[in-house]
Parts: structure tokens; sequence; C-alpha cells
């Protein structure tokens, strides 16, 4: 009998019998190869991704510097595991990121290879610093799925589920969202009163924070939000941790989001779009601070590996020579006003909001109560995939469609997504 189902369907069907429910998939898509801001499924359909392996691929797929970057270290040496003998790039990438983050302040780094170990290890180093237990963390922020990086992660949704009992002396505080009638003011007298309520400020080892918050809803942190988060912790000789793992790397228009403040965080965490797509991620912060740990308290068999630490170079010398920043304001830009023409449109486009070339659409059902929409949501983003465009939702209702299309995307791809969206939005709203 002649086989009729596609090649797609045939490899869904294999992995709901292999892979666990629980690893949510949020396109019934197998992708074969991918270049650019273009990926192309197993049957040959052409998507243009404004997904970015969430966050990751900044600088697009099979960027030709990492590819390079990664053959010729492939050559030389792909793992030693640096606990037992260090090599040339993870020193360089250490020296690079350190004089990035710190200028000409003594800054160190350390690597390991997901996100969610990174932020393990800030706190595991600010507690080593302060000698205190407590951290405080933002609610809607999202900081891994680890059960540390869970119990951080300030939504219950689909992440703590039942997967308790947490882990202790974590507080959550509040959020500015002006958008919900939370502002910087009044999210700063929620931190104070988790100070006399809740946990002493002289207990707290860090304050753990996302410039811009990205699961939970591509909400940016005002300036005067960090600035006033950054003279409290040094009031208190506080750690200040600055989540940058979605932020980083030239989504915000800047190399990472926290020069819009013009602060120097104590501590920094990277990953995603550090290494082009390759498991990298990092520590870097004050080298007091970072040279608390005694020896043998940080590490991990697959941190800093070779290939990834060379592909990490590679990025940054993209930066550093293909003017991507430059690059990711204008597409920021151009992004901001076509999504608002959109708004201007669609009464179910709540808010448009963002941090240069990282914006999103708050999805409501009605403007005057701001109430969300999620179904509404999906139904937009599973409309924009059929026109051949790949989005994502985010924020705690789940209502919010971002996009983190890769900064190489050319302004004419660029045009021919939003005019998908525009061609989704029209199709799925009523």
């Amino acid at each position: 009998m002649l086989e009729t189902r596609s090649r797609t369907d045939r490899l869904i069907e294999e992995r709901q019998r292999h892979v666990p429910a629980g690893l949510l998939t949020a396109h019934p898509l197998v992708l074969e190869r991918a270049a650019g801001a273009e990926v192309w499924d197993v049957d040959g359909r052409r998507y243009l991704d404004f997904v970015g392996g969430i966050g990751v691929l900044n600088l697009g797929h099979n960027h030709p510097r990492v590819v390079r970057a990664v053959q010729e270290q492939l050559g030389l040496i792909t793992h030693a595991a640096f606990q037992v003998a260090a090599y040339p790039p993870y020193i360089a990438l250490a020296s690079r990121l350190a004089g990035l983050v710190g200028g000409e302040e003594p800054y160190k780094a350390v690597f390991f290879t997901s996100g969610a170990e990174a932020v393990e290890n800030a706190v595991k180093i600010a507690r080593a610093h302060t000698n205190r237990p407590a951290v405080i963390a933002f609610r809607g922020g999202f900081h891994g799925r680890t059960l540390l990086g869970t119990t951080l992660t300030g939504m219950s949704a689909p992440y703590a589920q039942n997967f308790g009992p947490f882990a202790p002396e974590i507080f959550h505080t509040a959020f500015p969202n002006p958008y919900r009638g939370l502002d910087v003011a009044a999210a700063l007298a929620a931190l104070e009163d988790l100070f006399a309520t809740e946990v002493a400020p002289e207990r707290v080892a860090a304050i753990l924070i996302e410039p811009v918050q990205g699961d939970g809803g591509f909400l940016p942190a005002p300036p005067d939000f960090l600035l006033a988060l950054q003279r409290i912790a040094r009031q208190h000789g506080i750690v200040l941790i600055l989540d940058e793992i979605q932020t980083g790397f030239g989504r915000t228009g800047s190399l990472f989001a926290f020069e819009h403040a013009g602060l120097r965080p104590d501590l920094v965490t990277v990953a995603k779009s550090l290494a082009g797509g390759l498991p990298l991620s990092g520590v870097v912060g004050r080298a007091a601070i970072m040279d608390a740990p005694a020896p043998g308290g940080l590490g991990g068999t697959y941190g800093g590996n070779a290939l990834s630490c060379a592909a990490a170079l590679a990025v940054l010398d993209a930066f550093e020579q293909d003017g991507l920043l430059e690059h990711a304001q204008v597409l920021g830009a151009g992004l901001r006003t076509a999504l608002e023409q959109l708004q201007a449109k669609h009464a179910a486009i709540g808010e448009v909001r963002g941090l240069g070339f990282m914006q999103a659409i708050e999805i409501v059902a009605d403007r005057a109560t701001r109430r969300p929409d999620a179904a509404m949501a999906q139904r937009i983003i599973d409309r924009a995939r059929m026109l051949g465009l790949l989005v994502i939702k985010c924020g705690v209702h789940r209502n919010v469609i971002r996009f983190l299309a890769p900064l190489v995307i050319t302004e004419a791809q660029l045009a021919e997504g939003i005019g998908m969206l525009e061609r989704a939005l029209a199709e799925a709203l009523p």
C-alpha cells in the first residue's frame, strides 16, 4: 500500500512514542536544515524563524564565523574538562568577557553548559561571598528548570507543577509592569515590605533580576528601578545578579541590557546566544566576589567545552567587526513601528513593549479590562505558522507573543515576517 503520510507526520508519531509528554514542542514541526533567519522542515517547507532557538541564535542559524571556528577547533581538541587541564579558547573567552562586562575593573568569568547552571552557580558564588542564605527574585522571572531554577522562577504554571518541595530561602517580590498598574515606586515599596515582613536585608545574599523579563512577558525593567536596586544592594552588602541569559549579546540593541541603565552589576549570567547555538553558559563578575568559593566549589564536566568556547569567540568577533549592534537598533525600531501600526488596527493587541530587537505584543480579550486572552494568542501563533512564520508565546498568562528573530535577518525578511503576522492577526481575530 502506498505511504501517503508526510515525513513530518511519521516523525511526530515516533516522537510521541519515544519522547515524554512533559517536553513540550511549541510547533508540530521537524526541522532538517537552516540558514540565517530561515529554516526548512523535513518535507521541504520553508519558514521564517522569529524564535531563534528561544533567543539562542542572535547570529542566526549556521553563521559562517561560528561554523568555521568550530570546524577549526574540531581538529585541535574537542573536550578535556577544564578541571583536568586548561585550553586556550576557555582562557581567551574568559578574558574577553571579563573586559566587556567589567571594563577596566577586575572581573573574572567561569563557564558551564546551561543557563540554569549559570544561575545556580551565581547564587553559590553570592552565598560564598556574603555567607548569607537568602535570595530575592521577582514575580514573572524565569531562571531555569532545575530545582533551584524552578524555585527562583516567579511563575507557577507550567514550571512548578507538583515538583516540590522547593529550595528554601528564596523570596519573590513585584516586578514593575505599568500596563498592569505597577510602577517603579510600587515595586520598590513591595521590596521594602519584603524586607520588613519576610527576610531582613542582612540575611540576603543576592538580588537576582532579568533586565528584561523573558518568559515572563518581555517586560523591561526601567533604568531607575535597576539603579535603585543597585543602591539598595550596596547599602546592605547584597550581591546584585543580572540574568542576561536571554537579553545578552545584542538582543536589546547593546551587547548587554544592563548598559541601558548605565550600571555595572556585581555578577552577570550569560548563555543562549553566547556561543551561536552551541551549549555554553557562564557567570561573569567582580573578581573579589568570583574568588569567594574555595577551589573545587565550581565546575562541571562539560562546562566551557572547547568547541563551545571557540564558537563564542567567533560570536564576539562578529559583534566587534560586523556592525550587528547598529543593525539590531535599526531592526528594533522598525519592528516596534510595525507592531504599533498593527496595534492601531487590532484591539486585541493591548500593548506593544520591549527593548531593542526584543519586542512583544500582549493579546487581550478587551482593551478596557486588559483581560489576558491566551487562547487567542495561540490561534495567532498557529495561523502564523501555517503562513510560514514561527513565533512563540510567553507571559505569566501565556498571552504574549514574542519576537526573537536573528540579528542577521535582512530588512526584506523582516518585512515579509511582519506581513505574515498581519495576515495571521486578520485571519485569527474575530
